[in-house]
């Protein structure tokens, strides 16, 4: 089960009409992307979101252009690297790109979700950025700020945060008046409440590949409608 995932207000969401946005993933290359999977068969972290990128991209490279931005890898805090624009046809170089990361150093999250809007046209076109990481930001930014800032030029900028294994931040889970029940809480989460997009929080290779087909495919539009409290309008 996807925690903390509305699939509803994801088949409803506007943004969602638009699913040929060009799109970034900012992927977690951090040195906590090495800690062991819970039952010590799957490997490091990093290996089993890998595995879930492998398995959705082949299935949603034809329906939009795709390009990745990682951090990590540094033991300060310039570890965000651009890898790649948007690009058709992503799959094989997401995932060359991806099996070739040594994950390492801090979490400049903030800076990543900078780096990758810059390489997309946000302030006159739809886009989206997901954020796929296992914990909160390490390196002084603040992405609730810089979602701010940005707030005001955005035409259509959806972005979705997918934690993987995160462990909740006490502040900001009160910040948001969330409970335990509610999932691992994150204060990137602020960057989806604020731009409609999904928070998602995952455990497993499945949900979180269920959870990125689910924000980058293309959903069948039915009749389901989000509470009024499932998400914040898009910018």
């Amino acid at each position: 089960m996807i925690r903390a995932l509305a699939l509803s207000a994801l088949i409803a969401h506007p943004a969602m009409a638009a699913c040929t946005a060009d799109t970034m993933i900012v992927f977690d290359a951090s040195a906590s992307m090495t800690a062991q999977s819970f039952d010590g068969r799957h490997g490091l972290r990093i290996d089993e979101a890998r595995a879930a990128m492998a398995r959705v991209m082949p299935q949603v490279e034809d329906l939009r252009r795709i390009g990745l931005v990682t951090y990590g890898r540094d033991a300060d805090c310039n570890g965000s690297r651009l890898r790649f624009a948007p690009q058709p046809r992503a799959a094989a170089r997401m995932a060359a790109e991806l099996d070739a990361l040594r994950p390492g150093g801090l979490t400049p999250l903030t800076n990543a979700v900078a780096l990758a809007a810059a390489a997309l046209s946000w302030r006159s076109d739809p886009a989206v950025i997901v954020l796929v990481t296992d914990g909160n930001e390490s390196c002084g930014g603040a992405p609730c700020a810089l979602i701010e800032q940005m707030a005001p030029d955005s035409a259509d900028l959806t972005i979705h945060v997918l934690g993987f294994k995160v462990e909740s931040d006490p502040f900001s889970a009160l910040l948001n008046r969330r409970t335990p029940e509610d999932g691992a809480e994150i204060a990137a989460r602020c960057l989806a409440d604020r731009t409609g997009g999904v928070y998602a929080t995952t455990d497993t290779v499945d949900e979180l590949a269920d959870a990125l087909q689910a924000t980058l495919g293309c959903p069948v539009i039915g009749g389901l409608h989000p509470a009024p409290s499932a998400r914040i309008p898009a910018l």
